[in-house]
């Protein structure tokens, strides 16, 4: 598995997200600047070995303690995003921070599988290895889903809607918090 592989799956994967569209609306934007998008919001998972891979999908998970990189988040979208759009695309960033659990976390900013690998367990298989690890060290896990199809995969998990994000004309966003499983 390469770099280049995980990004170009997770390109795939995310091309009809909802809110990942609402903030790259263009095709031609959308393809140029997710890639470079992905790598501050998740890319610490890359870099740490927290992310898993499957031929047609990853999941990049972000250990307890670390973050996406929020300063490159506001480089990438102030270069990528038109200024007309920045405050309502750092509203919405800003109100998905509001919503991370104060204990410690694994969470996961990107998963996604590419559109003719869904619905084959894929999804789950690539979450799995690190909710395993939760239920083992008692830690919650935490992300947002931006699809129903998204949200309903991860309460099969065990995750739970806390909130809904409705910032300026987004598509809502789900955050969840999945509690450890004991025994």
């Amino acid at each position: 598995m390469s770099e280049a592989q995980v990004v170009a799956d997770l390109t795939a994967a995310f091309e009809t997200d909802p809110a990942v569209r609402w903030m790259y609306p263009e095709q031609t934007g959308y393809l140029r600047h997710f890639p470079t998008f992905l790598h501050p919001f998740g890319g610490v998972a890359m870099h740490e070995g927290t992310l898993d891979w499957a031929e047609g999908g990853a999941a990049l998970w972000i250990a307890p303690g670390l973050a996406p990189d929020e300063a490159a988040i506001m480089a990438v979208v102030e270069a990528s995003v038109p200024a007309s759009r920045h405050e309502a695309v750092f509203a919405v960033f800003k109100a998905m921070g509001h919503t991370h659990p104060e204990d410690p976390h694994w969470y996961l900013p990107v998963m996604g599988v590419v559109p003719e690998r869904q619905g084959q367990g894929l999804g789950t298989a690539l979450m799995r290895p690190v909710l395993e690890r939760c239920d083992a060290t008692g830690t919650l896990a935490y992300l947002e889903a931006t699809t129903e199809r998204s949200r309903a995969l991860y309460a099969r998990l065990g995750f739970e809607q806390t909130d809904t994000i409705l910032v300026a004309d987004c598509p809502p966003i789900y955050p969840m918090v999945r509690q450890p499983r004991r025994g």
